[in-house]
């Protein structure tokens, strides 16, 4: 087989370049996926009673970036969707992130007056404030106790049961992502642009790549097509140190485990999402239906462990923020310069990055642009 491009990986990336390569350059396109399906993590499919669930568990688009918004939209109707999560802190369920709301959940009237008065003064409304710089910054008695409850009660024992490290031992980044948010808006996401495909991720991606130039083949490692695809250029898209044999040793990442429980039960939670960060040794279980807006009797909810990762065994989720794995990744970057511009790395495993899904379909879209298109 000849073709213009061979894509390694039908996750977002893979498939955005796909599409644009084809559609734009009208280039013949051979995506090559690991698994039995397209989609990558965002892959969801109708389980045995009808409900539509994520097999890699609870994906809600949002974004700030209308170009990204329109991209997709092309490919999809958008059901409307605002995400709120609970986590069950002292037996009681509180808004997260962390919010003035939470204040009078956990405190009683007058002393969470005292603390939101006080959270107003020092650091203004509608802001969001990282709970280490919280911790590092507050002013007065109140402030610290406040700070040092929630790192302790909503923050510390999530974040070991997420990455098996301390908040401290992770990057910058991922700390800002569980911020106290001073406000009342009780949404998990506050950006412009936020919503759920109308009929799954799945079925955008069969858009995406319903054009006559794209080819997908699936259950196919790259290496098995060796001698027998004959290609200009590569994208991969997969765990940058697999395409080179880990000659500079393993980069490390964290993995999951799912547990779909499936309940006669009309609904099972109040929110979408519902985190347990001081109990159980899942960090929070999520029911489809108040995600996709699906009537049908019934409901089914998943539980998230997180684990280890180990090639082979189980699947590569999230890069671990931390400088020295960052210093082995630049290695391997620096393996890239020698391919000459002909195999070009791109999305979360291969940039050894966390994206979000507009992230890396902004990423796919730049690298088409500036890159490929030129």
């Amino acid at each position: 087989m000849k073709v213009d491009w061979l894509i390694v990986g039908a996750g977002f990336t893979g498939a955005v370049l796909a599409e644009r390569i084809a559609s734009q350059l009208g280039k013949k396109v051979l995506i090559v996926e690991q698994r039995d399906h397209i989609a990558g993590n965002a892959y969801d499919y109708y389980d045995e009673h009808g409900i539509l669930v994520h097999k890699y568990g609870p994906h809600i688009f949002h974004t700030n970036a209308k170009h990204v918004w329109d991209y997709l939209g092309k490919y999809t109707e958008w059901h409307s969707y605002y995400h709120h999560v609970l986590g069950y802190v002292d037996g009681k369920p509180v808004p997260i992130p962390f919010n003035l709301n939470s204040l009078y959940t956990l405190f009683p009237p007058r002393y969470a007056d005292k603390l939101a008065d006080q959270l107003l003064a020092q650091y203004g409304f509608n802001v969001k404030v990282p709970i280490l710089k919280i911790r590092e910054s507050a002013t007065g008695d109140d402030l610290r106790f406040l700070a040092d409850y929630i790192y302790n009660n909503v923050f510390y024992h999530y974040t070991r049961k997420q990455w098996d490290l301390t908040p401290e031992e992770l990057g910058p980044g991922v700390t800002a992502r569980v911020p106290i948010y001073i406000s009342r808006d009780d949404r998990y996401f506050q950006d412009t642009y936020q919503g759920m495909p109308k009929l799954g991720y799945t079925e955008m991606f069969r858009n995406l790549l319903n054009h006559k130039n794209i080819k997908v083949l699936l259950n196919t490692s790259f290496k098995e097509l060796e001698g027998e695809v004959q290609y200009e250029r590569m994208i991969f898209t997969g765990p940058i140190d697999d395409f080179f044999e880990h000659c500079h040793g393993e980069l490390p990442y964290r993995s999951l485990h799912f547990k779909f429980i499936h309940s006669p039960e009309d609904n099972m939670q109040a929110v979408g999402t519902v985190n347990y960060p001081n109990e159980y040794a899942y960090t929070r279980t999520t029911e489809f239906k108040r995600l996709t807006g699906q009537r049908t009797f019934g409901t089914t909810y998943v539980e998230e462990y997180p684990q280890a990762y180990k090639r082979g065994e189980n699947t590569p989720y999230y890069p671990i923020p931390k400088e020295e794995y960052r210093e082995l990744y630049r290695r391997y970057e620096a393996e890239v310069t020698r391919l000459n511009g002909r195999v070009l790395f791109a999305g979360r495993l291969a940039d050894y990055q966390y994206y979000n899904m507009d992230q890396a379909v902004a990423r796919a879209l730049s690298l088409f642009e500036k890159t490929i298109a030129v």
